[in-house]
């Protein structure tokens, strides 16, 4: 029985080695957000027992330093990492996730840079 925010926070360290102590939650998104996996990644990817997933968003503000940040986890979910404008976020996600991306950012877009 996880809650979605202690998930969340579970998993921002699991996948970036960062700290809860290094961020402030900002806001949570109010819907849960799908996507379906490509056909051809579904086989490779959680041993084929999922087509997707459904999310719940948390905008997070990160108070740390780039040294907090570390992607070399135990099972690595990332190969790089960058800051970037949030409008530069869509054109560097994997395509099938770019409609979840733009879903997010424009139900968090009041709290965010330009």
């Amino acid at each position: 029985g996880e809650t979605p925010e202690a998930a969340a926070w579970r998993e921002l360290e699991e996948e970036t080695g960062v700290a809860p102590a290094c961020v402030t939650l900002i806001a949570v998104s109010k819907d849960w957000v799908t996507y379906d996996l490509p056909t051809d990644l579904v086989p490779n990817l959680w041993q084929g027992k999922y087509r997707g997933q459904e999310q719940k968003w948390y905008l997070m503000r990160f108070e740390g330093a780039d040294q907090d940040v570390n992607i070399q986890t135990e099972h690595p979910e990332f190969s790089a990492w960058a800051w970037m404008r949030p409008a530069d976020l869509i054109e560097n996600i994997v395509p099938f996730k770019r409609s979840v991306y733009d879903a997010v950012l424009n139900e968090f877009a009041n709290y965010l840079p330009e």
